[in-house]
């Protein structure tokens, strides 16, 4: 299979059911940008802690289900589509490391160690990813509201999974001074 087709070359591109759209309509910037977020999610792993990369690796698969549900306007049963249980899985994993945090009780600054710097700019495009959704959703019916959840959801994880990274790495967190 060859990586390149040409049929993009005209500023269209395919959507599951081959339907052409504009490579800028609301759908391709919502699961682009979750593309966006997969990617960095990536490039954080591994951070030297196992069960944090582990959930990473959830966390990206979760991903491509919501880039293939984004990209599909004509879902059948058993196509891949975000559900309750993934939200449910990211809400166990704040639960889960929260466990291990102090109360927060101002601001943070993002930062810190490397992998946890990698994981608040992970955060901030996941916060870019779920404004786009909302305005596919808002642009367009039958959008999968779960998945727009998800998103929100996720960055409160990614936010978590910083600070439990930058207290294992004995890096203080910083709070903004006004």
């Amino acid at each position: 299979m060859k990586i390149y087709t040409g049929r993009g070359d005209d500023g269209l591109t395919d959507l599951r059911n081959m339907e052409r759209v504009s490579k800028s309509s609301a759908r391709i910037e919502a699961y682009g940008s979750v593309d966006e977020v997969n990617a960095l999610v990536g490039k954080v792993r591994p951070t030297g802690h196992e069960d944090i990369d582990d959930h990473l690796r959830e966390i990206q698969n979760h991903l491509h289900i919501i880039q293939a549900d984004f990209a599909n306007p004509d879902p059948d049963e058993d196509d891949p589509r975000v559900r309750e249980e993934h939200v449910d899985a990211v809400e166990a994993m704040i639960d889960e490391y929260d466990d291990e945090l102090d109360p927060i009780e101002s601001f943070i600054l993002p930062g810190g160690s490397d992998p946890g710097a990698r994981l608040h700019h992970a955060r901030a495009v996941c916060r870019r990813a779920e404004r786009r959704a909302v305005t596919f959703a808002a642009e367009e019916s039958g959008v999968n509201d779960t998945a727009v959840v998800y998103l929100n959801r996720l960055s409160d994880t990614l936010f978590t999974l910083a600070r439990v990274v930058n207290q294992r790495e004995g890096v203080p967190e910083e709070n903004p001074t006004y």
